[in-house]
């Protein structure tokens, strides 16, 4: 099998399995599609109520998961630290 054909068949491969998946999605706006769950009710009723902030989005981030934006800043800090680290001695073993 040559490589056009191999590179055709996974792009007819790929392209078939979007197809069936995006038969199977509910119809937009569908009131018992699965984004319309109790979590949503709550996240869109009751964030003034819980955190006072007015942005549900800055709630949602900031106030219900604080911990794992915790997380994922740390995780962002590290790796640019580790990046400038690495950058700062190649410029110095170039220097010298």
């Amino acid at each position: 099998m040559s490589r056009a054909a191999l590179v055709i068949f996974t792009v007819v491969l790929v392209s078939g399995m979007m197809g069936v998946i995006a038969y199977a999605l509910p119809e937009f706006g569908a009131p018992d599609a699965p984004n319309r769950n109790e979590v949503f009710e709550r996240y869109v009723l009751d964030t003034v109520k819980d955190t006072g902030a007015v942005n549900s989005v800055t709630a949602v981030v900031f106030d219900y998961r604080a911990f794992d934006t915790l997380g994922e800043a740390t995780v962002l800090f590290t790796a640019a630290a580790a990046t400038a680290s690495v950058l700062s001695h190649r410029r110095r073993d170039r220097g010298a």
